[in-house]
């Protein structure tokens, strides 16, 4: 059999250039993303826990280290992951429970997820 003929009536889906990003789209990525930036940082946290616990110079240390550029980024990081995970769980519970299942529901409630997080990341950079 000849297959060379049926090789160029293949369909071209899924073509990532025809989709749009929408915000419900957004936030799924971004709430798997914050998941895993928040697992990276459990040894930070432990860490700074183990740091914390110890003796007064140890808590010294870790204190000045959170006061450092990097630290204040990395806190700020953290925040912003936990903030937005925490909130986006929330919301898809919330759709398994049946109350957000409409298209613009759903589309609202990841527009006012992502509209929170850029305002907590915004107060969250001004208080640190």
């Amino acid at each position: 059999m000849n297959d060379t003929g049926r090789s160029n009536q293949r369909p071209l889906s899924p073509r990532l250039s025809v989709y749009r990003w929408q915000a419900t789209m957004i936030a799924s990525l971004a709430h798997r993303a914050s998941g895993v930036v928040l697992v990276l940082f459990v040894p930070l946290y432990l860490w700074l826990l183990h740091g914390m616990t110890g003796s007064p110079d140890n808590f010294i240390q870790v204190q000045a280290w959170l006061h450092s550029g990097l630290g204040k980024l990395l806190l700020w990081l953290a925040g912003v992951a936990l903030f937005f995970h925490f909130c986006n769980g929330l919301r898809f519970l919330s759709i398994d429970a049946g109350w957000f299942e409409s298209r613009q529901l759903m589309r609202l409630s990841a527009r006012i997820i992502l509209a929170m997080t850029l305002l907590a990341a915004l107060l969250l950079g001004l208080l640190l």
